[in-house]
């Protein structure tokens, strides 16, 4: 199946509220859990500092740290809400700590930079945020996106704002961010009514949305338009001004981005033709450009690219790769303008949805959708090769991991 046939499939399925945890794209449909019910977890773990013996790492954690675990609640054999676990920094090794319960299908998790709050997707046919206090598991309420299917969100780097990603609609929005970490009625809205759709696309996919490093910019990534939109966001205000489009090549279907440490390049995952480019970034304007398509060292077989990453110093990059089910290893050359590609790592589960570093980059986590499970990966502080450590972690639809 092409990329952008799964894109159509997973909102059809949100409007449709059929689905199966085996399924190509899951379903948002009703969930089990009440809204509002109560958690049934412990109380976070705490952590020291220790050496984590990886070249050029600062110093991490000696004690387990906590790790979140998106799902979809609405399909058969998914979770019932906000996964609790915690994992060893050292051996890598994942224990479960339980379910935050009363968040319907939360498929994208992220911090607040404070580290008290945690906020979900509810990537469902009425889109909408959630907010959890951290300290005691407390739901602290949902706010609607004023879009459909949200799948992506990011915390404003000053804390003050909450953005959102709408892929059925293929809109973002803005919400205020409260003293205690809960959230304010939306601000903004912008729905991507131009550029046209791309090749066998019906609409505009907002699929997800972030800020530039240095605060000035925030771009969000339309897979529906092979565009990546830049804005500008009114601290005061909370809205957002348009400020410049970058185009992929057309039918490139651009799913994520993410960016080099030095904040002038930047690397994108296109999900329909199964290729990353490297951008140039200009935070003076908040122009992108995006270079030429590079392969995923999938073979050519089918394959859909998910999330890119980049190491902390800006050495190597990774990307997660769904059908060939494996995770690709780039240098990053030439100041952050140049990937080569050096090897690809059987992820050791099936679709690889969402990958991510612990704090010091020195482990690689994987939440592998179909299979229910996430993997880990040592990251070599000198070479930036991927060693999996441990047996995967049964997680049900793990589409998201979180670790702190």
């Amino acid at each position: 199946m092409s990329g952008d046939g799964w894109s159509r499939r997973r909102f059809v399925g949100l409007l449709a509220r059929t689905a199966t945890a085996a399924a190509v794209l899951p379903a948002a449909t009703a969930c089990g859990d009440s809204p509002g019910a109560g958690p049934e977890t412990s109380s976070t773990p705490t952590a020291t500092a220790a050496d984590t013996g990886a070249p050029g790492r600062e110093r991490g954690p000696s004690g387990p740290r906590p790790l979140y675990l998106g799902t979809y609640t609405s399909v058969e054999g998914g979770g019932r809400g906000i996964g609790l676990a915690e994992y060893d920094p050292h051996t890598g090794e994942i224990t479960g700590r339980g379910t935050v319960t009363g968040v319907a299908d939360p498929s994208y998790l992220a911090v607040h930079p404070d580290g008290r709050t945690l906020y979900a997707v509810n990537e469902r046919v009425d889109g909408a945020v959630t907010a959890v206090r951290l300290s005691d598991r407390t739901v602290l309420g949902s706010r609607s996106t004023g879009g459909s299917g949200t799948c992506h969100l990011s915390v404003h780097p000053r804390g003050r704002w909450l953005l959102s990603a709408d892929y059925g609609s293929g809109s973002v929005a803005v919400h205020p961010i409260g003293a205690s970490g809960a959230l304010g009625e939306r601000t903004d809205l912008v729905t991507h009514s131009a550029p046209p759709p791309g090749p066998g696309q019906q609409g505009p996919h907002a699929h997800q949305i972030l800020t530039s490093p240095d605060g000035g910019h925030v771009l969000a990534v339309d897979l529906g338009t092979d565009t990546v939109h830049t804005y500008r966001l009114d601290e005061r205000a909370g809205t957002l001004t348009e400020m410049g489009r970058a185009r992929t090549r057309p039918g490139a279907g651009p799913r994520h981005l993410t960016f080099h440490p030095d904040g002038r390049h930047a690397y994108l995952a296109n999900e329909v033709d199964d290729t990353v480019a490297v951008c140039a970034f200009d935070p003076d304007t908040g122009r992108l450009t995006i270079g030429e398509a590079q392969p995923t060292g999938s073979g050519g077989g089918t394959n859909h690219p998910a999330q890119i990453l980049v190491t902390p110093d800006g050495a190597y990059a990774f990307l997660a790769n769904r059908g060939h089910d494996s995770i690709t290893r780039y240098a990053v050359e030439s100041d952050g303008a140049r990937l080569r590609l050096l090897d690809t790592v059987p992820v050791g589960g099936d679709f690889p949805r969402h990958i991510a570093f612990s704090p010091d980059g020195g482990l690689l986590f994987a939440a592998n959708q179909k299979s229910g499970d996430v993997s880990v990966f040592r990251v070599a502080g000198d070479s930036g090769e991927l060693g999996p450590v441990g047996k995967p972690f049964a997680s049900p639809v793990a589409v998201c991991a979180l670790p702190l």
